[in-house]
């Protein structure tokens, strides 16, 4: 009988262990790994989502926002790097299709060629939400809401705030540009809004204008190459920190002082940026916020729920001058 006894009890801890084990959480990384944080009670909701990549501060930045917003709302996260590919995000999203979830959101690598695999998912019922991105479709119910920045405006307040330094100016000032990945949302946008100010100014002129992929390495060398090429640079305009950050190694190079001989304007104000303002090497930053997850995981529940969203949401942001960039700093979460 204490055989018996004893028996049943084991029996009992390995049912106990194997139900255990069928509950554990997946981990993070490739095309549908969830997020494997603890976090809130669940919601029973999945999501997909599919990121740009990891191809700058501000996106690091962005993609753990958006991790822990999801554990903390007792969300299931599917996450995907696309590795800045347009293919592999496409993959993602047929994936997260067959996979059946809840809502799918995901920042596009470049605004076209979206059509097919978002109607796809129109088909199979699940909402789609761009994040930080948009999209060039004629067809706008192909996804339910955009969250994220006002691109065109953030290169406004960059050619204004030029605009304005040299508007005292009787000679031309040379201007070179560091574009983000040709094709995308932010390189398209923040250029445009940026030259829509700067023609007010008819001494404000661009000489050369090249993409630096959003990353450090390629700022660095393209700013190389203006170098080499002109030597009556005045100003840099960089579409995001860490390509200002490549170009002012570049620059210091050559010999020049960033933010000197070079006045430099950037766009996002990561740590980064903000310390290489801090020390005057950057004149002016316009903040792109990445911090939305939890504004982005609240949408999604609304979604869930069936209620109405906005087709748009955007995200409270500034900019920083050298020294409002020193006084922020101590406290910068990103």
């Amino acid at each position: 009988m204490k055989k018996t006894k004893r028996m049943l009890g084991i029996g009992s801890i390995i049912l106990i262990l194997l139900f255990t084990a069928a509950c554990g959480g997946g981990g993070d990384g490739g095309d549908g790994g969830s997020s494997g944080k603890k976090g809130g009670k669940s919601t029973g909701i999945v999501l997909g989502f599919s990121q740009v990549g990891a191809e700058s501060g501000w996106r690091t930045a962005n993609t753990e926002s958006i991790k822990q917003a999801a554990a903390e709302a007792g969300i299931e996260l599917k996450f995907s790097d696309a590795q800045q590919k347009q293919e592999n995000q496409i993959k993602a999203i047929r994936s997260f299709i067959q996979q059946k979830v809840d809502v799918i959101a995901f920042s596009p690598v470049v605004e076209s060629g979206w059509d097919t695999v978002l109607q796809e998912a129109k088909e199979a019922g699940i909402p789609v939400v761009l994040a930080d991105r948009a999209i060039d479709s004629e067809d706008d119910s192909l996804y339910v809401s955009f969250i994220g920045s006002d691109f065109v405006e953030e290169g406004r307040k960059a050619g204004q705030w030029l605009a304005e330094y040299f508007k005292d100016a009787k000679e031309p000032v040379n201007i070179v540009e560091l574009q983000g990945t040709t094709g995308s949302a932010p390189a398209i946008d923040r250029k445009k809004g940026f030259e829509e100010e700067i023609k007010k100014n008819p001494n404000l002129r661009i000489i050369a204008s090249q993409t630096g992929d959003f990353t450090r390495a390629k700022g660095k060398e393209v700013m190389q190459s203006f170098l080499q090429a002109y030597d009556d640079i005045d100003v840099l305009y960089a579409h995001n920190d860490d390509m200002g950050l490549g170009a002012i190694q570049a620059i210091e190079a050559a010999g020049l002082v960033p933010g000197k001989d070079i006045i430099i304007i950037t766009v996002d104000a990561v740590r980064d940026g903000m310390q290489a303002a801090a020390e005057g090497k950057i004149n002016f930053i316009v903040e792109c916020n990445p911090l939305f997850g939890p504004q982005l995981m609240e949408l999604v529940k609304d979604i869930a729920a069936g209620k109405e969203v906005p087709k748009r949401i955007s995200v409270i942001e500034s900019t920083f001058t050298s020294e409002q960039a020193r006084e922020a700093l101590p406290t910068r979460k990103y």
